[in-house]
C-alpha cells in the first residue's frame, strides 16, 4: 500500500502528516477489493456510512479507492432507486436490515458531489447521475404535505411517515448537492427546487414535524450541518446548546445525560462549527477527542464513557475516521470539502409561499 499524500491535512494538535496518511491507510485497510467500505472488517456496512469513509478518501486525495465505493453503491442500487440499510460484510453481501432509510439512500448525491469537485470528471458524474436521480425519486416519494421526509419503507412496500430531525437534515444537504449536479449537468428539477424548500420550511420552523428526539445531539447540529439553518439562525442553535452536549476536553454527548462522548458526533459538531464561522471552536473540538485515537491503526474508537474511563464500544469505525479527516480537509481549505459543507455554496431550491403552507 503507497503512503497517502496529506500534507494538506495537517492541523496542530489534530493531526501531523504522518498520522493523516496512517488514518487514511487505516479506512484503505478495511476497503474491500470491490469497493465496500464497512464499519470495520467483518462488521456490516450501511449505504450512510460507507458514502461518508469514500469522502474522507477523496479529501485525501485517494480517489480511485472512492470511485469505486460509489460503484458498489451503483451495483447494489435495487430497482426502486433506494438501498438497503445494512450489508453484511461478507462475499455475498447478505442484506441484515432490509428497510430502506431516506437518509442513507440520499447521500449519495453529497458523495457524488464531492468526488466530481475533487476530480473533475465528468465521466464519473455522467455514469453516477442515473443513480443520484433514482435514489432522489425514491426519498422524495416519502415526503409529507408539511414537508418533512418520512423515515423509511419497509420492506413489504410500509411506507413510515414519521419524520426524523437530524435525518431530514441530511436529507436537505443531500437534495441541495443533487441540485448542484443536476444545474451541472443543465438539467433543471424544479420539483426537485420546491422540496428542497418546503423541507427547509420544516426543518426551520416546525419543530412538531418531526420525533422529539431532543435527547441526542445530532439533532442538535444536524440542522445546521445539513444547511438548513445558516448565518444567525445557525449560532444561535449552536449556543443554545453547547453545555448541555459538550463535554470540555472530552468531545460531544452522544445523547444526554448519558457520560458517554462519541467521535463522530464531535467531529460533525466542528463540521458544523466550520461552515458558520467558528473555526477556533471546531478545532478546539478536534483536538479534545484526540485520547480516541488509535496509533497502531490510525482510525479511531466510537466512543468514550467518561465516567468510567471506558472506551466503548470496542470498535474502531472508517465512519469516525472519515468524519473527523473530513472536518480537518474543511479547516484546512480543502476546496471540495468546503464547497460540499458550506451551506451558502450549494443551490438552496425554491422556498414556499407560506400563504398556502401546512398550519
Amino acid at each position: 500500500m503507497t503512503t497517502p499524500r496529506t500534507e494538506h491535512l495537517v492541523l496542530p494538535g489534530v493531526l501531523t502528516s504522518e498520522q493523516a496518511a496512517a488514518t487514511v491507510r487505516g479506512i484503505l485497510a478495511a476497503q474491500r477489493e470491490d469497493g465496500a467500505i464497512p464499519w470495520f472488517r467483518g462488521h456490516h456496512l450501511d449505504p450512510w456510512d460507507h458514502v461518508e469513509a469514500a469522502m474522507a478518501l477523496d479529501a485525501a486525495g485517494e480517489h480511485e479507492a472512492a470511485e469505486r465505493a460509489y460503484a458498489w453503491l451503483a451495483r447494489h442500487q435495487l430497482g426502486d432507486g433506494s438501498w438497503y440499510a445494512a450489508y453484511a460484510d461478507g462475499a455475498h453481501d447478505d442484506v441484515t436490515d432490509r428497510r430502506r432509510e431516506t437518509n442513507f439512500v440520499a447521500y449519495v448525491a453529497v458523495g457524488v458531489w464531492h468526488h466530481y469537485l475533487s476530480t473533475g470528471d465528468d465521466t464519473f458524474l455522467d455514469r453516477m447521475w442515473p443513480v443520484v436521480y433514482a435514489a432522489v425519486e425514491f426519498v422524495l416519494r416519502l415526503q409529507q404535505p408539511g414537508g418533512q421526509i418520512g423515515w423509511k419503507r419497509e420492506d413489504d412496500g410500509t411506507d413510515t411517515a414519521d419524520a426524523l430531525l437530524t435525518g431530514c437534515s441530511s436529507v436537505h444537504h443531500a437534495l441541495c448537492c443533487a441540485l448542484a449536479i443536476a444545474e451541472q449537468r443543465e438539467e433543471p428539477q424544479p420539483d426537485w427546487e420546491l422540496a428542497v424548500g418546503a423541507l427547509r420550511h420544516a426543518i426551520r420552523g416546525h419543530p412538531e414535524r418531526f420525533l422529539d428526539k431532543d435527547r441526542y445531539s445530532m439533532d442538535w447540529y444536524y440542522p445546521v450541518l445539513g444547511g438548513a439553518l445558516t448565518g444567525a439562525e445557525a449560532k444561535a442553535r449552536i449556543e443554545a446548546d453547547w453545555d448541555r452536549f459538550v463535554v470540555p476536553g472530552l468531545g460531544v454527548r452522544c445523547v444526554v445525560p448519558n457520560p458517554w462522548v462519541t467521535g463522530g458526533e464531535s467531529a460533525e459538531l466542528a463540521l458544523a462549527l466550520w461552515a458558520v464561522g467558528e473555526s477556533d471552536r471546531a478545532l478546539e473540538i478536534l483536538q479534545s477527542i484526540r485520547h480516541l485515537r488509535d496509533a497502531e491503526s490510525g482510525l479511531y474508537w466510537t466512543g468514550y464513557v467518561f465516567e468510567d474511563e471506558a472506551v466503548w464500544p470496542r470498535e474502531l469505525t472508517t465512519w469516525t475516521a472519515g468524519a473527523l479527516l473530513l472536518a480537518v480537509a474543511a479547516l484546512g481549505g480543502h476546496e471540495a470539502t468546503c464547497t460540499v459543507f458550506a451551506g451558502d455554496r450549494l443551490p438552496r431550491g425554491l422556498d414556499p409561499d407560506c400563504s398556502t403552507c401546512p398550519a
